[in-house]
C-alpha cells in the first residue's frame, strides 16, 4: 500500500513535467521552442519537416540569414552534380592554391590560416588533393580554403542555378569566404530556414544527383566534427548528417537526423545578432532535443 501511494503521489507530482518535456501536438512543440528561444537575446529560425508523416513545423522560416559555412551544402551539392554530368570525376587531383579574386573588381586576395577551422590544409599548398577530399574537408571541417578551391571549380554561380533548380529560391551562394571587397559592400552568401530544409530533403531523398552521389554526400555530412547543436543532446543512436555555421553573433546547424526505428526528419536551426553565443548554441541545442522528444 505504502508503495501505491508514494507512486501515485510521483505520477501527480511530475505528470505535467514530462508532459511539458514531450510535446504530443505541433503546436505544444512550437510554444517550447519559442519559450525557449525567447530566453536568450538574439533572433531565430527554424524549419523541421518528419519525413515519414510530412507533418512540418517552421518559425521565421523564409527569412534571410547571413549564411557563414552552410553555404557550403550548396557547393557541395554543384561539385557532385558536375561529377555526374562528367565535367571531372571525384578522384580527379586539383591544384590546392591560395589565391582568389574578388567578385567586386576581380583584385586577387588570399586566406588567413588564423581564420579558418582546417589549417592543415596549407601545409599543402602547392601540391594536389582530390576534388572528394577537398569537398570532405570542406563539409566535415569547414575548411574555406578547400571551399574556395571548390567554388572557383564549380563557380558560384552554378550553385545558385542548382539551388533554383531544386527550389531554394532564396538561398544565395555569391563569392567565396574571406572575399573583404564583396562584404564590404553587403554582397554575401544567404540562406532561409526553409530552403536549407529543401534541400537537405531533397539529400534524404536521394534527389539530387541520383542515389549514388546521394549517398556519398551523405556519409560525409555523417563525418561532420562539429556536433554542438543539433546532435549534442541526442543519443548516440540517432545519426545526424549535418552542417554547420558560424561567425560573429551567428550559430547555425542545419541537417538530417536518422533514428534507429527507421524514422528520420530534417531539421534547421539559425541564428543571429547573439550576444552570448554559447547562450544561443544551448538554446538551439535544447530545442533539437525537443524536437527529437516529439519524433519519438
Amino acid at each position: 500500500m505504502k508503495k501505491y501511494f508514494i507512486l501515485l503521489w510521483f505520477l501527480v507530482f511530475f505528470a505535467p513535467t514530462f508532459a511539458q518535456e514531450r510535446p504530443h501536438s505541433l503546436e505544444m512543440l512550437k510554444q517550447q521552442i519559442e519559450a525557449r528561444l525567447s530566453q536568450v537575446e538574439g533572433e531565430f529560425a527554424v524549419a523541421f519537416k518528419d519525413l515519414k508523416t510530412g507533418a512540418t513545423l517552421y518559425l521565421n522560416e523564409k527569412t534571410s540569414f547571413h549564411a557563414a559555412s552552410t553555404m557550403k551544402t550548396p557547393v557541395m551539392i554543384e561539385v557532385f552534380r558536375q561529377a555526374k554530368m562528367g565535367k571531372f570525376k571525384l578522384t580527379d587531383s586539383i591544384l590546392v592554391k591560395n589565391e582568389f579574386k574578388s567578385i567586386v573588381d576581380g583584385s586577387l586576395y588570399s586566406m588567413d590560416i588564423a581564420d579558418d577551422s582546417a589549417d592543415g590544409l596549407y601545409g599543402k599548398i602547392g601540391h594536389q588533393m582530390t576534388i572528394y577530399d577537398l569537398t570532405h574537408l570542406m563539409i566535415t571541417v569547414s575548411s574555406n580554403l578547400a571551399t574556395n578551391i571548390l567554388i572557383d571549380l564549380v563557380d558560384a554561380k552554378n550553385a545558385n542555378a542548382t539551388m533554383r533548380r531544386l527550389g531554394a529560391n532564396d538561398i544565395s551562394v555569391l563569392r567565396g569566404v574571406e572575399d573583404n571587397k564583396a562584404y564590404d559592400l553587403g554582397l554575401n552568401n544567404t540562406v532561409t530556414a526553409f530552403d536549407l530544409a529543401l534541400i537537405f530533403e531533397k539529400i534524404a531523398r536521394r534527389q539530387p544527383n541520383g542515389k549514388k552521389a546521394s549517398k556519398q554526400m551523405l556519409q560525409i555530412l555523417f563525418d561532420q566534427k562539429f556536433n554542438e547543436i543539433i546532435p549534442a543532446n541526442l543519443p548516440k543512436d540517432a545519426k545526424v548528417a549535418h552542417k554547420t555555421g558560424s561567425i560573429t553573433g551567428v550559430q547555425h546547424d542545419s541537417g538530417i537526423v536518422f533514428l534507429p526505428d527507421g524514422k528520420k526528419y530534417v531539421l534547421v536551426l539559425l541564428s543571429r545578432k547573439l550576444k552570448d553565443p554559447a547562450a544561443g548554441v544551448a538554446a538551439l541545442a535544447e530545442v533539437s532535443e525537443m524536437v527529437y522528444a516529439f519524433v519519438r
